[in-house]
């Protein structure tokens, strides 16, 4: 599995006396991930910061998964998303896999079997476990995670190196539930997104009809070339995704010393006649409010017919 950061320890139950395992479940150390797997080391997830803390969860249980199920199967969906190290708008609860026979009886909570076709050619291996290929996860994300969460997929997958050429053709051939959306998410889908908040941040936008933006943005200044996440010449605006990582871990984990450069870029850029717009997280919960921010600070857009995506919404 691609991940930047080792996983705490993954066991099963038969590999380590119950009493032990108890006592590091009382003493707040492990973490029940399944039944009769847990996660040993579970503590260290309390430093991180809640979204990662739950996509490592996440992580862990796939591993026990691995580990348990019987049969052919690959990891599919969201699922082989997170097995490819691509960013998710939300962690999965539920570990989505493509078992197609299933051996012995009863079915887990937490288990998603799909029995979809396939093809040889689209499955692949990625640190030893079973999955899609990267084209084939994206599809199968745009197809059946709603649009946003879906484009947050095909633009890591993008700057990760996925065809585009091979998408887009794919995804005009299919004809499953869903093939709209994904069609309607890939004719966006662009790599130069660089996180999930510029990724919604810019679905966000195009959702509500706005022209589309121009990703990575290059403003040159007095202080030096600078890149903004989005924006349009045009009309001389940037906007900009602040998320919490950006502030909490730049410049050695010092926010002080990241807010204070990031003011000296800001009025660089401003002295060259750009505008700056800022999206929050939270601003990302009225998707409405963030498209009506933009045309406040364009007026010029009350002129610029709407562009219909009907597929996002």
């Amino acid at each position: 599995m691609t991940t930047s950061e080792p996983l705490p320890r993954t066991v099963l139950a038969a590999e380590v006396p119950r009493p032990q395992v108890l006592a590091a479940l009382d003493a707040g150390t492990a973490l029940r991930l399944r039944r009769g797997a847990y996660l040993l080391g579970a503590d260290r997830n309390r430093s991180l910061p809640p979204a990662r803390a739950e996509r490592r969860i996440a992580e862990a249980r796939i591993q026990a998964v691995a580990r348990q199920l019987e049969g052919r199967f690959c990891f599919y969906g969201p699922t082989a998303a997170l097995v490819w190290g691509l960013p998710l708008w939300r962690a999965p609860a539920q570990v989505h896999v493509v078992q197609r026979n299933v051996p012995g009886r009863g079915a887990a909570s937490d288990l998603v079997r799909h029995r979809v076709a396939v093809a040889p050619e689209d499955l692949t291996q990625v640190s030893g476990l079973p999955v899609t290929t990267l084209e084939r996860t994206v599809l199968d994300c745009a197809r059946a995670l709603p649009a946003r969460e879906g484009l947050v997929v095909a633009d890591a997958a993008l700057r990760r190196g996925a065809d585009p050429e091979e998408l887009r053709h794919r995804s005009h051939e299919a004809r499953s539930r869903g093939a709209v959306r994904a069609r309607a998410v890939l004719a966006v889908a662009d790599a130069g997104a660089e996180s999930p908040g510029e990724s919604v941040t810019r679905y966000a936008i195009l959702r509500h009809g706005l022209p589309a933006p121009r990703t990575q943005l290059v403003v040159p200044t007095r202080l030096g070339t600078f890149r903004a996440d989005m924006g349009w010449d045009e009309w001389r605006l940037l906007v900009e995704f602040d998320g919490f990582v950006k502030y909490g871990e730049l410049a050695g984990g010092d926010p002080a010393r990241v807010l204070y450069r990031e003011k000296r870029r800001q009025e660089a850029i401003e002295e060259e006649g750009w505008r700056i717009l800022r999206v929050t997280t939270p601003d990302l919960r009225s998707e409405q409010q963030v498209a009506d921010r933009v045309r406040r600070m364009v007026p010029a857009l009350s002129k610029v017919p709407r562009v219909a995506r009907p597929g996002l919404l």
